[in-house]
């Protein structure tokens, strides 16, 4: 059973950044892919982000691309999400997810995390 716990939410003007933070426990982290969900109010849940076992495979969703860096510390247990030039519209619940398929389909991620929030001010 690997457990999850997300840190780094809060709340920032539009343009800022925020690190996000996923520590991992009780499983072995290098065997799973990791990913980065988010759901804002009223919305679907939608794949931010993933990440391979070894980190040199990663996904962005086009809405992040090239302003969120996903990266993984395999020595640390723990998986990262830089958000860079951050938008209103990125308002949302983040949750760190870990599967044994690297995927953008949150149906492959067997453990969630409790998420945290991001809200981006305008």
């Amino acid at each position: 059973q690997v457990q999850l716990v997300e840190s780094g939410g809060g709340l920032v003007q539009t343009g800022g950044s925020l690190r996000l933070s996923c520590a991992a426990s009780g499983g072995t982290f290098s065997s799973y892919a990791m990913g980065w969900f988010r759901q804002a109010p009223g919305k679907e849940r939608e794949i931010v982000a993933a990440i391979m076992w070894t980190g040199r495979t990663t996904y962005y969703a086009d809405s992040v691309k090239g302003r969120f860096t996903i990266s993984r510390d395999n020595n640390k247990n723990t998986v990262y999400l830089q958000m860079n030039s951050l938008k209103p519209e990125d308002t949302a619940v983040y949750s760190c997810a870990a599967g044994s398929r690297y995927s953008a389909d949150a149906q492959h991620y067997a453990y969630w995390g409790q998420g945290t929030q991001i809200t981006v001010s305008s």
